[in-house]
This record gives structure tokens, sequence and C-alpha cells, in this order.
């Protein structure tokens, strides 16, 4: 680790100029004492880094300490710069090795390219945190030792040992074997079988993983695009999925049909309004995409999901009812 930091290190200095130690801490994410060490030991090993004193001072490297990566063109750099953007690395636990991967690429690079690719990455912006509604897309958080024992046993084709936490139940250890990694909107999917049965985990609900040295019995090569639609096609059909007829302004449609597994039928009414057929996940999910569109939309049937609809409206009523 301190072999990549001292690297990085130089790397800064080598692109952003003139450094103080405090701002070389703040990048690094390390004390100011690490870096004086580290200071240290470049200069030891003849790398040509000086200190400058006073009020703008910092740590500087002598004109021409570079090295040049001659095979890139201009739109393979932009390409690396642009991957550097992406939510997945930060999802499987390899966020920092790809900011220190980009940061070597860019070094590398001919000053030409260097400045020109720089340029044309600050104009484009991949996957923002916010949508245009402000709606903010939070990657999940996954322990760095969770992650990596799960991609290691990935890579290494071994089995797996995971304490999994699944909904609304008590977690329990299982033994699965890992066929590859998926992230989708900043979360982060295990695709595994367990008894030779297909198995989908969520990485921010394993708490806990192990590889084993036990060979994973799974096919030497695997199409994982087709393996998660495949699995995206079984969470919209199977499970505990649920029929809700509902009325809903035609303004709203897409909304609901935006949180729901499919639409088995449609129509308008007199009024304008829609009725439609629709399939939710489970009940739960049924009654919070009615609940968010308010009165935009009327569930009229099945009855349980208008009984549970009706008590939270009370609930929420009586919390906010006229006070003394």
């Amino acid at each position: 680790m301190r072999a990549d930091r001292l690297v990085s290190l130089v790397l800064l200095l080598r692109q952003r100029g003139r450094l103080s130690a405090a701002t070389l801490a703040r990048e690094l994410e390390v004390s100011t004492r690490t870096v004086l060490r580290d200071i240290e030991a470049l200069s030891a090993a003849g790398v040509p880094v000086y200190a400058e004193r006073g009020r703008r001072g910092g740590f500087a490297l002598l004109p021409g300490f570079q090295t040049e990566l001659t095979g890139l063109n201009h739109d393979e750099a932009l390409a690396l710069l642009v991957a550097g953007s992406r939510r997945g690395a930060q999802v499987f636990g390899l966020g920092s090795a790809l900011a220190s991967a980009v940061l070597k690429v860019v070094d590398a690079l001919p000053d030409g390219y260097r400045d020109t690719a720089a340029g044309a990455a600050q104009r484009l912006l991949i996957d923002p945190e916010t949508d245009l509604l402000s709606r903010r897309v939070v990657a999940e958080e996954v322990p760095d030792t969770v992650v990596a024992e799960v991609r290691r046993a990935v890579f290494a084709g071994h089995k797996l040992r995971i304490r999994y936490a699944a909904v609304d139940q008590t977690p329990k250890w299982r033994t699965v074997d890992p066929i590859g990694l998926v992230t989708v909107r900043g979360q982060g999917y295990l695709l595994a079988t367990r008894s030779g049965a297909d198995r989908t985990y969520r990485l921010s609900r394993i708490l806990a993983a192990e590889e084993l040295d036990e060979p994973a019995q799974r096919p030497d090569r695997v199409d994982l695009d087709r393996a998660w639609q495949e699995r995206s096609t079984w969470f919209r059909t199977g499970g505990d999925q649920v029929a809700v007829l509902v009325r809903v302004n035609a303004a709203r449609r897409e909304e609901l049909v935006a949180t729901a597994l499919a639409v088995l039928a449609e129509e308008t009414d007199a009024d304008g309004w829609l009725r439609l057929e629709v399939t939710f996940q489970d009940s739960r999910h049924a009654e919070w995409a009615i609940w968010q569109l308010t009165t935009d939309a009327e569930a009229l049937a099945p009855q349980w999901l208008r009984t549970s609809l009706r008590n939270r409206a009370a609930a929420i009523a009586t919390c906010y009812g006229a006070s003394s």
C-alpha cells in the first residue's frame, strides 16, 4: 500500500506542480506526518523532490521527471478518463485502485494528448449523483474487507462462504459458487449458484465473506449480460408478486408504471383517468407505489390493499390533527 501511495504522490506533483503537505495529505487521505515521511523516502530513493519554504511553499519535482506512453491516441486516453468516472469501481471496492490507475495513465501521456484528453473529459459527466428532479442516486456502502473477499473468490473461481441478511430474515451463513459481479445504479450484486440453483445476492446485505479453497462449480465461460437479463426476468415474473387494479391520473401514469413489474391491462375511464391492472413484486411494493401518488391514484382491488392504504392515511391524519 505504501508503494502505491508513493507513486500517487509523485504523480500528483508531476501533474499539479508544487503542493503543500496539507494538500497532499488531503488528496492521499493520510496525515501530514505521513506525507513528510513519504517525501523523505522518495528523496532517499533518488526521486528529485524538493521543498520550497514560505507562505506559498510546498513540495515539487525537478522539471523533466516524467515518462511517456506513446501507444495511446487521444480517443483511447479519453475512454480511460471516462471509465475512471464510473461508479462500478466504487461499488466493487476498486475506487482507490482505479483513481491511481487513471492518474498513472494521464501522467504517462505525451503533453499534447494529456491536455486535450483532460479538457475533453471535463465536457463529459457520467452517472451524476442526482437526476433532473434532484433525486439522489446513493451508492450502497459495502465494507472493503467484504467486497475484497467476494471479488477474490469470483476471480479465483473458488467457493465463497457468506453471512447474508435477506429481507425480514435472520442473517445466515451459506456457501455459494460465485459467477460474477454486477453493478446497477450504484447497487452491487453477486451472481452465484447454491446447490445448483441460481441465486442473486445484494452486496450491501453480505455482512461477512470468506473465500474457500475448494473450486467453485461453474462454467469456464459466462455471459454476464445474458445471466443478468434472465434473473431480471425471473424477478419480474416470479416470487410473491401481486396484481392490483388501480385508477390513476393520466399525468401520473408513467410514475406508476415505472414502479410496477408489468401492465396486464389498461383502459380509459369517461373522466379521462386510466384504469390499469398492474403487478408488483410483493405487497410492500404495491402499497408504496400507490401511496406515493397520493390522491392521483386509487387502488380498486384487492381489498386488503385498500384497507392498508386507508389505515396508513388515518394514522397520518391523526398525527397531523388539530392540536389544542
